[in-house]
């Protein structure tokens, strides 16, 4: 059902046939994030990534040279702030050993890399609102950052 969301089609439980659940609203915001970054002219090489060390990032993208480990926050209500606060350093850490993951599978190539956050909030009866945070965060300490 979440292929018949577009970011065009007003949000509502009725037109999903269904009452979402917190992971279905999770769901659809990264079913929206990836067809936003691609409208973005991104190219998405990988949705859920879990790395060995407990690492674990939403979409690795790239968008042109860049390599970018994207998190993406979904909000049913603004009433909270906005998505991205919830990216705390803690989940920073996470996507990060992800990233590092993700480097190490492809031999840990001298790329350009960055985090990003796309924020998805789903009001009932509005168009989905998706916007892109480029460069959110970095790695924690330089020794990560060169890998």
């Amino acid at each position: 059902m979440i292929s018949r969301v577009s970011l065009q089609r007003r949000v509502s439980p009725w037109l999903l046939g269904l009452k979402m659940t917190t992971v279905e609203t999770g769901l659809l915001g990264e079913h929206l994030a990836v067809k936003h970054l691609r409208e973005q002219g991104r190219r998405v090489l990988f949705r859920n990534y879990r790395g060995l060390h407990r690492g674990e990032v939403d979409i690795v993208a790239r968008h042109g040279q860049v390599l970018t480990f994207v998190e993406v926050k979904t909000r049913r209500s603004a009433a909270f702030g906005r998505p991205a606060d919830a990216v705390t350093q803690e989940k920073q850490l996470l996507i990060q050993r992800g990233a590092l993951d993700w480097l190490r599978l492809l031999g840990n190539p001298k790329i350009a890399t960055r985090f990003d956050i796309v924020e998805v909030v789903l009001v009932d009866g509005e168009l989905p609102r998706v916007s892109v945070m480029e460069n959110a965060f970095t790695f924690a300490d330089s020794s990560m950052a060169g890998r």
